[in-house]
């Protein structure tokens, strides 16, 4: 199959942001047949493995996921255009060149172990990196309100982790965000993605 990676949409749609890679990692705590759908407000622009009406995979410990045509994918990927608006109004400003070190330092923090991490840096630090600032914001309800998932078993812990951007020319005091810190226990599902905002 293609690598999820290198399937990449234009920042913008018709001039508005489009939610770039949310991946979904499976961890149930023994081989288990997981069917997964999105109820995203908004247009589904790319889905790996193809979404139908939702996703049915065999799911294993390590993250393995088999479709049901014996195809393996370490996640589930889409990505889409949201109906309504992102906003920032809190979070951090950050240089470009330091974008890097303050993810590394954070995500973990969240919870996201480092082939997680890792994947999360490969992807947003190249498009953020050459900005004179960035102001994050990592998104919660407006994000999880509108890309609603439901997994069938139900998970015992649930992570998602939406990072919205926008690149400034100067730093820019804003409302510093609280984050807290997530514990991994029984079938836990993982989500990370973002968007940049065109300021």
């Amino acid at each position: 199959m293609d690598n999820p990676a290198s399937v990449r949409l234009s920042d913008y749609e018709n001039g508005e942001p489009v939610y770039d890679k949310p991946v979904i990692y499976l961890y149930p705590t023994e081989p288990t047949e997981v069917d997964v759908k999105l109820d995203f407000v908004g247009t589904l622009t790319v889905t790996i493995p193809e979404y139908n009406d939702g996703w049915k995979v065999t799911a294993y410990p390590d993250g393995t996921l088999v479709d049901e045509n014996g195809t393996e994918y370490p996640y589930l990927f889409w990505e889409g255009k949201p109906d309504n608006p992102v906003k920032i109004t809190e979070g951090f400003c950050v240089a470009g060149n330091e974008t890097e070190i303050f993810l590394r330092k954070l995500l973990p923090y969240l919870g996201l172990i480092e082939t997680e991490y890792e994947e999360f840096i490969d992807f947003w630090v190249p498009r953020m990196e050459g900005n004179v600032y960035n102001l994050i914001q990592f998104q919660t309800e407006i994000y999880t309100d509108n890309a609603i998932l439901k997994i069938n078993p139900e998970p015992d812990s649930i992570l998602r982790v939406f990072m919205s951007f926008t690149a400034v020319d100067e730093y820019t005091k804003i409302p510093t965000q609280t984050l807290e810190t997530f514990k991994r226990f029984g079938f836990t599902v993982i989500e990370w993605g973002g968007c940049e905002i065109n300021g």
